[in-house]
């Protein structure tokens, strides 16, 4: 999208943004960041994310794991999840979470995987906010959430877009497009200048 086809589509959601729902799988999001070669800052994020969703806190959902480290009973979250559960709680998300699991995998170097599925929370939440919302900015290029989406434009005749980075959004969400379900993918990239910004 050009600089002004941006601009055109931002001041549209403006209008509309106390009924926009905006679902922010933040693990799928930082994923993007070696592929972009740009760090999204959940800070620039939240700005970006005003233009879409200026109502409720509750339509400004950001979905991420809280890590205790590999002995799960601590109460202490590790520094580096303790830092960004803040920084989206003081840029006035809602927070949904669940602990991530340590997974003994030798194969890695670390010996473990860490693992923190969101996804079926937030398919439960689209559905339980149903009524709460008419369109739906899902920040993820999950091809697992296609079903979902599909059901919610099906049945709820919600309007579904996708925020993504190139390269990162599975085949599903692409078909969804062609099908009709999902009505535009936005791209990370052009959106950079937004977020450096900070507008």
């Amino acid at each position: 999208m050009s600089h002004d086809e941006i601009k055109i589509c931002l001041e549209k959601f403006k209008l509309v943004s106390n009924r926009t729902l905006t679902v922010i799988d933040y693990c799928n999001v930082e994923k993007w960041e070696d592929s972009l070669g740009w760090q999204i800052g959940i800070k620039e994020l939240a700005n970006l994310v005003k233009h879409f969703s200026l109502g409720a806190k509750f339509l400004r959902r950001f979905y991420y794991g809280s890590d205790y480290g590999k002995n799960e009973k601590l109460p202490i979250m590790t520094p580096w999840c303790s830092t960004m559960m803040n920084k989206a709680r003081m840029n006035n998300f809602e927070i949904i979470t669940k602990n991530v699991k340590y997974i003994v995998d030798n194969n890695y170097k670390t010996g473990y995987i860490k693992k923190c599925n969101l996804d079926i929370e937030m398919a439960v939440d689209m559905l339980i906010e149903k009524n709460n919302y008419d369109r739906v900015i899902l920040f993820s290029g999950d091809g697992d959430m296609a079903h979902i989406l599909k059901y919610l434009k099906q049945n709820y005749n919600k309007e579904i877009y996708i925020f993504c980075a190139r390269g990162h959004i599975g085949k599903e969400l692409l078909d969804g497009l062609t099908e009709g379900i999902i009505k535009k993918i936005f791209y990370a990239e052009d959106f950079d200048y937004r977020l450096e910004r900070k507008i």
